[in-house]
């Protein structure tokens, strides 16, 4: 169901908005010094794009006529990814496996939900579930992008279990934080993991208060294949340049 607003922003506008904070969060990333304040507000606002993109795959299932195309779709640009993946992340050599890229995580996430909606049992949907779970620990965004996930399908449209949800998507990723700020304590710990979570926070602001329900009105041919293609095509060039800086 569409939302009831004719204002505020459509789900290509947050899509597009992602996908540029998914660069910022690469290019800190792969170009700049690690512990440096434009590192990691570049990260940070990054962090914006996995939890959005949980969000509307919840939202797109419930949408799509056919739940085997867009598996397979999500499975084939995964696949497509994987070496551009690579060839980005791989720092000091020119390619390594550093794990499967976040479109394998969106797919066993898809799976996720399909078992959900369509498993005959509790029971059953407990086990596929807990077994869906293991490949995504070695994807990126692991553990959290399963359980965002779930809390988006246990929340639906309701605002209120929304807000619950991103509460509890921030509090999960802001304690695996802490572990890598041990240097940290009291009020400056506090600052620190409330910037990793600010993207996410931002993310929550979009979905909950200003998302319309609504598409572009033009161009979503072009929107639904930008999204997968810009992915790969952004991870290759960056590989590429950080492959000619030796970095």
């Amino acid at each position: 169901m569409e939302r009831e607003k004719s204002f505020g922003l459509n789900r290509d506008v947050i899509k597009y908005f992602a996908m540029f904070t998914m660069l910022l969060n690469h290019i800190g990333n792969i170009f700049l010094e690690p512990g440096t304040v434009w590192h990691e507000a570049l990260l940070d606002i990054g962090y914006f794009t996995a939890i959005t993109m949980c969000y509307f795959l919840v939202e797109g299932y419930g949408y799509t006529r056919s739940k085997s195309s867009y598996r397979n779709r999500l499975l084939f640009w995964a696949v497509i990814s994987q070496i551009p993946f690579g060839l980005a992340l791989s720092s000091g050599e020119i390619l390594r496996f550093t794990g499967f890229n976040m479109l394998f995580t969106l797919f066993f996430c898809f799976l996720i939900i399909d078992v959900i909606h369509t498993a005959s049992r509790r029971w059953k949907k407990v086990l596929y579930v807990i077994l869906l779970l293991i490949p995504c620990l070695f994807c990126d965004w692991f553990i959290l992008a399963p359980v965002f996930t779930l809390l988006f399908l246990w929340a639906g449209k309701d605002k209120k279990r929304l807000a619950v949800a991103y509460g509890i998507s921030m509090g999960a990723f802001g304690l695996l934080s802490m572990g890598s700020f041990y240097e940290y304590t009291g009020a400056a710990l506090f600052f620190v993991v409330a910037g990793k979570v600010s993207g996410m926070l931002l993310s929550g602001i979009c979905i909950i208060w200003l998302y319309n329900g609504k598409r572009m009105e033009r161009g979503r041919i072009f929107s639904k294949w930008f999204f997968y293609i810009f992915y790969p095509a952004h991870l290759l060039i960056l590989g590429i340049i950080r492959i000619a800086m030796g970095l």
